[in-house]
């Protein structure tokens, strides 16, 4: 299938259930859909950025300044959150702290939780902040071949995903 405004193949199949007469259903290529996703930005997406820019009252410069911080665990920018609505690991709500302390009073009228929790716990922002250090540190050791390196962080990782299980010996392996 070709897309409506060109001759290129069609990737992206949408189907908009806004119209009171039916389903809208529409074959773009690559290039127009980023263009119409662009344009039809989703209305929390919206709203998160308006809210955001109305809430700490910032001019252009000072949000360009503040789109380029970025959390120094997973590397997301605060202008990927802002076009996302989504953070990349715990570690952004403490680095983040004062830009989303004012976007979460607006949207939430709270800044705590209130409500219900897993049933396990998922470890603390640190310790998830660590495990996702160690797997990037991880794939660094695998491109560089390091394979020694490597299985020593996996190690790593897999004592701190599963505390309870003693650690492995090479006489457990043997038999």
């Amino acid at each position: 299938m070709k897309c409506q405004f060109c001759e290129k193949p069609a990737t992206f199949h949408i189907t908009e259930l806004t119209e009171p007469a039916g389903p809208q259903v529409m074959h773009l290529c690559e290039e127009h859909a980023k263009g119409f996703l662009n344009k039809e930005a989703s209305p929390p997406m919206t709203a998160i950025a308006s809210a955001l820019a109305k809430q700490l009252g910032q001019s252009g410069d000072v949000l360009e300044e503040l789109d380029q911080k970025e959390c120094p665990v997973c590397g997301i920018s605060f202008f990927e959150f802002r076009n996302s609505g989504r953070l990349g690991c715990p570690y952004d709500y403490t680095h983040f702290e004062s830009d989303l302390r004012p976007l979460l009073v607006n949207v939430h009228d709270k800044t705590e939780h209130v409500g219900k929790k897993p049933t396990r716990s998922a470890g603390t922002a640190d310790s998830l902040a660590k495990m996702i250090g160690l797997r990037r540190e991880m794939e660094e050791a695998i491109e560089r071949e390091d394979y020694e390196r490597a299985s020593e962080i996996r190690d790593e990782i897999k004592a701190m995903e599963d505390p309870i299980a003693p650690p492995s010996t090479p006489s457990d392996t043997q038999s």
